[in-house]
C-alpha cells in the first residue's frame, strides 16, 4: 500500500469507528415499493418517489421517444450546441405549472442551488440560511463569498435579529443600500418533514427589503390547489423571488430547476456557472420530466396525491396506535429519531431482516445524536405494504 492509500485507509477506519461509514447498496430493480437487493425482495420506504412516477410507463415512454429523436447525449453545454428542444419544452412546462414567467433546468438540484446563489451574491452581500437547509445550499452559501449567517430552525425572532444586523451592514452613505440580503429556506424540510412558516417568513423579508429563495424539492406536486408546492398552499408564491426544486422526487425524473421572473432566468443563463459550464442534461431526462409535469396537473395527478395522503395517514395512525409520538404535520417524510448512530444502524439492520428497507440517516446529514430512520411514503404503496411496515416498526426499540 502506498502512502496515499495508507492515509485514506486511516481516515476510513476513523469513519467506521464513529459509526459513520457508508456504502452503496446495489438495487436490481426499478424504484418501486418492492426492490431487489442482495438477492432479497425488500419493502422500500426510503425513496423520494412520492407519487410513484419514477417507473411510470408514461415517463418511460417519453424518455424512450426523447432518445429515439434526440439521441443519448446533449453534446455540449446549452450555450454551445446542447440546448435541445426537450430542454426548452421542459422549462416552458415548468414555468406554466409553477405560474412563473420563466424557468431554467439544471443537471441537479445541487447544481441549481450552487449556480443560482453564486450568481446572485458576492462578498458585498449577506446570505442568511435556516440551520437545517440542504447541504447544497450550505455549500453554495460558503462558496458565493457573501457574509454568511445561520438562523435557528424556523426561528423568526432569531431571523429578525440577523436581518436587523444585515440592514446596518448593508446601509451605505446617507442610508442608501449598497448590498443585498438573501434568505434561503426549504419549504418542507428533507429530514424532519416539517414546514417553514412561509407567510411570516415572506412578511419579514419584505419588511427588511431582503430577497427570498425557497427550495420546494419536497413540496412540488404534493401541496397547493394546483399541486405547485407549499408556496401555493400558503398563498405566497408571487412574493418569492427565487423558487427552486428538483425533478427527481415527486416528478420521478432527474435534474433541478429555478423558477422566477424572466430577468432572473436570463441573468442565470449568463452568470450561473453550474449551468454555463455543464454539459446539458440528457434528452431522455428532460422529456421524462416534462411528461411528469403534465401528469401531476392531470386528474391522475390528483388521484395519486390523494392516495399518498391516505397512505401517510395510515402509517401515522398505525405508529400512534403502537405508541409512537409523531408531529401533526401532514408530510410524506416521517422521521423516527434513534439518537445514537449505532442504534440507528441496528434498527435499519433489524428492519431488513423483516423485509423492510429504511436506511439509517447519520451525521453529517443530521446533527450528532440525531441519527434516525427517515421513513418516506409513496402513492404506490398499498395498504398491505403499510401494514407490514407498521408491524415491523412496532418491534423496534427506539431508545438509545
Amino acid at each position: 500500500m502506498n502512502a496515499f492509500d495508507a492515509e485514506l485507509a486511516t481516515r476510513l477506519e476513523a469513519i467506521r469507528e464513529q459509526g459513520l461509514h457508508r456504502e452503496l447498496r446495489r438495487i436490481h430493480s426499478p424504484q418501486l415499493p418492492h426492490v431487489q437487493m442482495d438477492g432479497k425482495t425488500l419493502l422500500n420506504f426510503s425513496s423520494n418517489d412520492y407519487l410513484g412516477l419514477a417507473n411510470d410507463p408514461r415517463l418511460r415512454e417519453a424518455a424512450i421517444k426523447g432518445i429515439e429523436r434526440y439521441g443519448a447525449g446533449s453534446g455540449a453545454s446549452r450555450l454551445i450546441c446542447g440546448s435541445l428542444a426537450p430542454h426548452h419544452e421542459l422549462e416552458q412546462a415548468m414555468a406554466s405549472f409553477k405560474g412563473a414567467e420563466a424557468a431554467l433546468a439544471f443537471s441537479s438540484g445541487y447544481a441549481s442551488a450552487l449556480g443560482t446563489i453564486c450568481a446572485l451574491l458576492d462578498q458585498r452581500d449577506t446570505i442568511i440560511i435556516d440551520k437545517l437547509v440542504h447541504a447544497c445550499i450550505v455549500d453554495a452559501a460558503r462558496l458565493c463569498g457573501a457574509k454568511l449567517r445561520v438562523f435557528a430552525h424556523n426561528d423568526l425572532d432569531n431571523l429578525g435579529k440577523i436581518l436587523r444586523w444585515a440592514d446596518r451592514r448593508n446601509a451605505g452613505p446617507g442610508g442608501n443600500r449598497r448590498s443585498r440580503t438573501l434568505i434561503v429556506s426549504e419549504s418542507v424540510f428533507s429530514m424532519d418533514g416539517d414546514f417553514a412558516p412561509l407567510r411570516d417568513l415572506v412578511e419579514l423579508k419584505e419588511k427588511h427589503g431582503a430577497w427570498l429563495m425557497l427550495d420546494e424539492a419536497h413540496a412540488t406536486g404534493l401541496y397547493g390547489e394546483k399541486r405547485r408546492g407549499l408556496a401555493e398552499e400558503f398563498g405566497v408564491a408571487d412574493r418569492i423571488e427565487v423558487q427552486m426544486g428538483t425533478l427527481g422526487k415527486a416528478l420521478g425524473a432527474a435534474g433541478g430547476y429555478i423558477c422566477g421572473s424572466r430577468d432572473l432566468i436570463d441573468y442565470l443563463v449568463n452568470r450561473a456557472r453550474s449551468f454555463i459550464f455543464s454539459t446539458a442534461p440528457v434528452p431522455a431526462a428532460a422529456a421524462a420530466a416534462t411528461a411528469a409535469v403534465h401528469l401531476i396537473q392531470s386528474d391522475d395527478g390528483q388521484v395519486r396525491r390523494n392516495q399518498l395522503w391516505a397512505r401517510v395517514d395510515q402509517v401515522k395512525n398505525g405508529l400512534i396506535a403502537a405508541g409512537s409520538g409523531l408531529a401533526p404535520v401532514r408530510s410524506a417524510i416521517i422521521p423516527l429519531v434513534m439518537g445514537a448512530e449505532a442504534r440507528a444502524l441496528e434498527a435499519a439492520a433489524a428492519l431488513r431482516e423483516q423485509g423492510v428497507f429504511i436506511p439509517a440517516i447519520r451525521y453529517p446529514t443530521v446533527a450528532r445524536g440525531q441519527a434516525r430512520l427517515r421513513l418516506t411514503v409513496s402513492a404506490a404503496h398499498s395498504a398491505a405494504d403499510v401494514n407490514q411496515l407498521v408491524v415491523a416498526l412496532s418491534g423496534l426499540n427506539r431508545e438509545g
